[in-house]
């Protein structure tokens, strides 16, 4: 029973909540501008506030006639009463924290609605930490003068449990008609909203139900697909009267995709990074600016346009809806579009990037120079670097032209190789091609390469073998110090140097290859066969000391069995090295290459000379001469011209 005393002290709560509250006017064009207007005023969120509307607005006609908005703004006492007792508390929660704080709990909500002749009630229940529901406050909401019939025990289940987000009925009430709210529906001139007024139901009058709602909504043609139920539904909850409330809206078209290109490669080389190792340090040699592709890749796909799709007004009046434009792919050098006719794809191996909005893909990388600015270089194709190759760096590519110097570094190419200037290994370098080498000078440099080596100046203290032929050439072309090994050729004006200071190897007619892997070979069998008979005589040792004490302890009867073991392998290791070793030198005894060795000018006493495995070690020096091979010895004849017709590469000059 509501008594005089608990109204009063109602009122007193009330006034003192009041007298908290910072109230602001403000005059905006919209509802929604005055609120965020006003948050920034009261130093609070827009969903903590509340407001009374002193003047509609109005829109006008045609911009005349326009009258803003007037409202009253002050913060939600709840919230207000909340921040003030953090504050005493000495907290503070920011807007963040709070919104993280009001997801993960929340209070226990209840609402009681009189729809038609019933009494309804929806409750949701508390969340996380949230407060639970007060069955007497509940309870106070219920007991009207106007109630009729009440179910109490109806009502405490659904506190308990909730209603799933449904009004239930628990009761009933003395209906007056006369008293219900009174909804009218302001659709908008272009058809795209739908808003209601709502007036407030007096007393005994029913409230505004989503049925009431979405009736009078119908009545004025607004079609299903349009109107917002959960709109509808939190303006049940809390109602807004006499201010229009949106509760349906168009379905606005929406514009086909125009087509566009999706690229399989980076288009931006701003985006290329350098290589980060799994501890997250960066390799700065590794730059990753090149992004090779090979003939054939799909480099991007055209996708194509969509078609629109169109909408409806609110009163269901179709809305156009554009349709996406289609391109043209417009391509670059060394690029095609595929069968499929979306695909784009290289047509040769290089590297792909965007020139002018086109795609193409060019087969030569031009560079200053390989230095810490650009990292180790790796491409599929030609690259042509202007300057020199700075110690520690590598460059691998199909092809690689070098206008200056390589330091200690790296070449690794499919193709051929030229230094122009030459090459300063320091005893670390490392050169491969898969065809043939330029160089005005080596020094000091390992040397592999498939098919020739052609040098200007001189080749000194380095390990060089062709495929075919070594051949120095110029004023100079001196060959001083190191192991030089060619197939075919090694021709040069001198080979050694006085006094013999720096030992000169040179052999032809053997396939470098096979023979560097008959070396390697037959020292690992070397090893193996003088492990294999260190084991047998620690075997021997510990099979006696069995034979005389009957058993050996656990120890050492175990390392016989890694003994046996281990020599049982190296058996079998042994067995397979020598048939390769047979294999090889049959290779070589059959090798179809005469071989010689050219020297135009002289050969220095002590140089060593092989052809076809078989020595001749200079002791004297010797001028104008060619050593090859004759019925298993080696001989000296005339000096002969090189057999090998030298061609120069495009652009390449002796100087």
């Amino acid at each position: 029973m509501v008594t005089l005393e608990k109204i009063r002290e109602d009122m007193k709560r009330r006034l003192e909540l009041d007298k908290e509250l910072h109230m602001v006017d403000v005059h905006a064009d919209t509802i929604d501008e005055a609120l965020a207007d006003a948050a920034v005023q009261l130093d609070t969120k827009v969903s903590n506030l509340q407001y009374e509307v002193v003047e509609k607005g109005s829109d006008g006609f045609l911009g005349m006639g326009k009258k803003p908005w007037f409202l009253k703004i002050y913060q939600n006492p709840d919230t207000l009463k909340k921040a003030t007792k953090l504050a005493s508390d000495g907290l503070n929660i920011d807007e963040d924290e709070e919104t993280i704080a009001q997801n993960s709990s929340r209070d226990g909500l209840f609402y009681v609605r009189h729809f038609s002749s019933d009494i309804v009630i929806k409750v949701i229940p508390p969340q996380g930490n949230g407060l639970p529901i007060d069955i007497k406050d509940v309870m106070a909401e219920l007991h009207r003068s106007d109630t009729l019939e009440l179910d109490e025990s109806l009502v405490r289940k659904y506190v308990k449990n909730g209603t799933d987000g449904q009004y239930n009925v628990v009761g009933s009430y003395k209906h007056v008609a006369a008293g219900d709210v009174l909804v009218s529906v302001d659709c908008t001139k272009d058809e795209m909203k739908g808003s209601i007024i709502v007036a407030a139901p007096s007393m005994s009058g029913a409230d505004a139900s989503p049925e009431l709602i979405i009736r009078a909504l119908k009545s004025q043609s607004v079609i299903d697909e349009c109107i917002d139920i959960n709109k509808i539904n939190e303006f049940v909850d809390n109602p807004i009267y006499n201010i229009p409330f949106e509760v349906a809206a168009a379905i606005p078209p929406v514009d086909g995709r125009d087509a566009y290109l999706s690229y399989n490669f980076e288009t931006d080389p701003k985006k290329l990074k350098a290589q980060v190792s799994e501890d997250g340090s960066i390799n700065y040699k590794q730059w990753n600016q090149i992004q090779n592709v090979i003939a054939g890749q799909p480099l991007a796909t055209k996708i194509r346009p969509e078609r629109g799709k169109g909408g409806k007004t609110i009163f269901g009046r179709y809305l156009e809806a554009k349709n996406g434009k289609d391109m043209q792919v417009v391509l670059g050098a060394n690029v095609s579009l595929d069968r499929d006719g979306v695909t784009v794809k290289a047509d040769i191996d290089g590297e792909v990037m965007l020139v002018n909005g086109k795609i193409t893909v060019e087969p030569v990388k031009f560079l200053d120079a390989v230095n810490v600015k650009t990292g180790d270089i790796k491409f599929i194709g030609t690259v042509i670097i202007k300057g020199s190759v700075e110690d520690g760096y590598s460059v691998e590519a199909t092809n690689i032209e070098v206008n200056g110097i390589v330091d200690k570094s790296q070449l690794i190419a499919t193709g051929n190789i030229i230094v122009r200037q030459g090459i300063f290994g320091k005893g670390e370098g490392y050169i491969r091609a898969g065809k043939s080498l330029w160089a005005k000078f080596i020094n000091d440099t390992k040397v592999e390469v498939e098919e020739n080596i052609i040098v200007n100046d001189s080749i000194v203290n380095s390990n060089v073998t062709a495929m075919k032929n070594i051949i120095l050439r110029g004023k100079k072309a001196q060959i001083i110090g190191g192991h030089l090994m060619a197939t075919e050729e090694i021709c040069a004006r001198k080979v050694g140097s006085p006094g013999g200071g720096t030992e000169t190897i040179l052999e032809a007619g053997v396939d470098p290859r096979a023979k560097n892997r008959l070396i390697t070979l037959q020292k690992k069998q070397t090893d193996v066969s003088r492990e294999y008979e260190n084991n047998e005589l620690d075997i021997q040792n510990l099979e006696q000391q069995k034979k005389l004490r009957k058993r050996l302890p656990q120890e050492k009867e175990d390392k016989l069995t890694n003994l046996k073991r281990r020599n049982k392998l190296i058996a079998e290791e042994s067995e397979a090295m020598a048939k390769e070793i047979d294999k090889i030198q049959e290779h070589l005894r059959e090798l179809k290459a005469v071989g010689k060795v050219k020297v135009e000018d002289i050969v220095y006493a002590g140089v060593k000379v092989y052809v076809r495995d078989v020595l001749d070690e200079v002791k004297m020096d010797v001028k104008g001469v060619t050593f090859y091979y004759d019925k298993s010895f080696i001989k000296r004849g005339e000096y002969e011209p090189p057999a090998y017709k030298i061609e120069d590469p495009d652009g390449y000059t002796t100087n």
